[in-house]
């Protein structure tokens, strides 16, 4: 394949990955590999050439580089010293490069199978897909797909090299205007003065990009087209209409069914999809983003606060109940109003005849400090712990919310702990004890914790700011926990801890919050009389472990996969009659279900046994409990526990001890 004509000129980088040094002296720079060992090479030398002198098998599976903590592509020259990591096709970013470079191939099929066809541009984030817009006549339909795929395939076992070409301004408006591609003219001015201008291609195709790409098209493996749809070009509605194509790939058909074999299971969990099956929840119009909890949802619900009310008692919070509607002025004290004001749901009509402007409330923290302000506490008095269930509403756009995990109506398990700066240390290890021992509860084991410092938009004074860092950093390592800083993610008014945790298939969702604030008590006058004598503010640590208990379902549903453990099962047990002769037996069984405090029903239609066992098991009831005439004798039941055989025959009194007890001691074992 010859280059294009003009591109070329000293100092350029070629195909091979070599740069000219045509009219330059040479230069040692030293490259810190991530073992620790530095060499050294020429100034210019690229990251593929780095990886060649390592060794062959890591230059041959070498798809980018990360250098100092960048993503760059192979051929990027090193000019002076730096940290280094070769990306292979193992690694995670190894599959985004794979990604991006099949985003170019898939246009260039597309280019192939429909010459002329002008392209637009490509996707910025490919941690799991890709996507090309065209200007194409019609939407592309399921047949296209399939010649769209195998061309991309040839293009693949082609094995072409890509090359990154940097070229000026002008000369890129040139290729694009000859070319016939004036959606790129359009996208080359975008571009910022001063900014690098590359070209990348491969066989003839050819298009504006920053990459990285992969080394040849045979790097890419595996690819599989997802999707088409309608796009306005910038995503702007008065531009027109471009024909988008979206797709996917991976190093191999392996990872490649492993993905869709991933993609199902999260379908088969989504919390949308089972909470109209179990009948736990629904959205509707009326209330835009906000749950209407049916009586079985209502159940689980309020057995998730039930369990935070119950280890409040155990750890000295106080509960409780705040007026939903304030006054702006509150917010504006607060400093939520200039800085959460977007947020927010108004009442401007509520007191005319008082011309006063209200608000409901989108937290806790300003009622809770009004709460504490209505009294004189002395240190001995804290430090005090309130706590709040109280509903909140913020307003999310139509865009963002979904399902239960981003809603405009919620509650938190929400409190406030107000302290002295002796005590904050104390009651921050109480916390990490608190945390880990609910999420113990669920089956989170595999926790990560961040540390996020002073945000752009952040109120109060830096050194303040920097005192609250600290005592966080100090608590974190005073305890021995791992963390990761997350600079300037903070809340408005204070750093904080978040906790991640993986769930069942390894997915990320950041529950619980531990916030540091120096603000807010500065901000409501709050005191206490210290050992001294003297007027003190105290310090207020906001925090939340389930966080948003609507937001929590949600994960917590996905994470069982709908098969709720016992403690949680809006029905617990479900007592299956095998004929009519059986029923009077059968409700006997259930009210002695009833009477142990378990949740039970009967199942009295006319069905046959196996439709009513399956009608059980797609409610994921965990015990199902079988009676026939020998049973009704004999005062047993045969059991069987969710998706698994029958356990056999049992004594009615054996089998409601085993489901008391695994409801009392919140077991996830049925």
């Amino acid at each position: 394949m010859h280059p294009l004509p003009g591109l070329l000129r000293p100092g350029f980088l070629f195909g091979n990955g070599k740069k000219g040094l045509v009219g330059t002296m040479a230069r040692t720079i030293h490259v810190t590999l991530p073992d620790g060992t530095t060499r050294e090479y020429e100034a210019g030398t690229t990251v593929l050439q780095v990886a060649e002198s390592i060794g062959r098998r890591l230059a041959g599976d070498a798809v980018a580089g990360v250098v100092d903590g960048r993503l760059v592509d192979l051929r990027t020259p090193l000019d002076e010293d730096v940290e280094l990591r070769i990306v292979t096709v193992k690694d995670p970013e190894g599959g985004e490069v794979i990604r991006h470079s099949a985003e170019h191939v898939m246009a260039d099929a597309v280019k192939r199978l429909w010459p002329g066809t002008p392209i637009d541009a490509g996707r910025q984030d490919h941690s799991e897909k890709f996507q090309y817009d065209f200007r194409f006549p019609r939407p592309f339909r399921p047949e296209d797909f399939e010649r769209i795929e195998a061309e991309m395939m040839r293009i693949i076992k082609e094995d072409l090299p890509f090359e990154r070409i940097e070229v000026s301004r002008e000369e890129a408006r040139r290729i694009m205007e000859e070319r016939g591609e004036d959606i790129k003219l359009v996208r080359l001015e975008d571009i910022p003065e001063g900014e690098t201008i590359t070209l990348y291609r491969h066989g003839d195709f050819l298009d504006l990009c920053r990459g990285p790409h992969v080394q040849r098209t045979s790097q890419i493996g595996a690819v599989k087209l997802l999707e088409a749809s309608g796009a306005y070009f910038k995503g702007d509605e008065r531009n027109e209409m471009l024909q988008r194509l979206y797709g996917t790939a991976f190093p191999s058909k392996k990872e490649l069914d492993a993905y869709f074999a991933r993609l199902e299971e999260i379908r088969r969990r989504d919390h949308r999809r089972l909470g109209r099956e179990l009948d736990l929840f629904s959205f509707h119009p009326e209330a835009p983003a906000s749950p209407f909890f049916h009586p079985r949802g209502a159940l689980v619900y309020n057995a998730l606060v039930d369990l935070m009310r119950e280890k409040y008692r155990e750890y000295g919070y106080e509960e409780v109940i705040t007026p939903q509607i304030f006054d702006v002025a509150l917010w504006k004290r607060s400093g939520h109003y200039d800085n959460y004001r977007e947020n927010m749901f108004f009442a401007d009509a509520f007191d005319e005849v008082e011309d006063r402007k209200f608000s409901v409330k989108p937290m806790n923290c300003p009622s809770h400090c009004l709460i504490f302000g209505t009294r004189a506490h002395s240190y001995r008095d804290l430090p005090r712990r309130i706590a709040d269930f109280g509903r909140l509403h913020r307003y999310e756009r139509s865009g963002v919310v979904t399902g239960l995990t981003r809603v405009r109506s919620f509650a938190q398990d929400d409190a406030h702990i107000f302290c002295t700066p002796e005590q904050i240390e104390p009651e921050i290890t109480a916390l990490f004890d608190f945390i880990f021992e609910i999420y113990g509860i669920f089956g989170f084991a595999d926790i990560e914790i961040f540390l996020s410092t002073r945000p752009e938009k952040a109120m109060g004074d830096p050194a303040i700011w920097e005192h609250a860092e600290t005592v966080l950093a100090r608590c974190l390592d005073v305890r021995g926990t791992s963390y990761t800083v997350n600079e300037g993610d903070g809340a408005f008014y204070g750093p904080k801890i978040d906790f991640v945790v993986h769930d069942a298939i390894g997915r990320e969702w950041q529950l619980a919050t531990i916030q540091l604030d120096f603000l807010l008590p500065e901000r409501f006058e709050l005191s206490y009389v210290d050992t001294d004598g003297t007027e003190k503010r105290p310090v207020m640590i906001h925090r939340a472990i389930l966080g948003s208990i609507e937001r929590f379902f949600g994960v917590m549903l996905e994470h069982f996969g709908g098969d709720l453990p016992p403690w949680l099962a809006p029905e617990q047990a479900r007592v299956l009659p095998i004929t009519d002769a059986v029923n009077d037996y059968a409700e006997s069984v259930c009210r002695r279900l009833r009477e142990a405090g378990i949740r039970a029903g009967v199942d009295r239609r006319s069905e046959k046994l196996g439709y009513k066992i399956r009608e059980g098991e797609a409610m994921k009831v965990p015990y199902l409990l079988v009676v026939g005439g020998r049973e009704a004798e004999q005062g047993t039941v045969a059991l069987r526990l969710r998706h698994r055989r029958d356990e056999g025959v049992h004594p009615l009194d054996t089998v409601v001890e085993r489901i008391v007890n695994a409801a009392r001691t919140r077991s996830l074992e049925l």
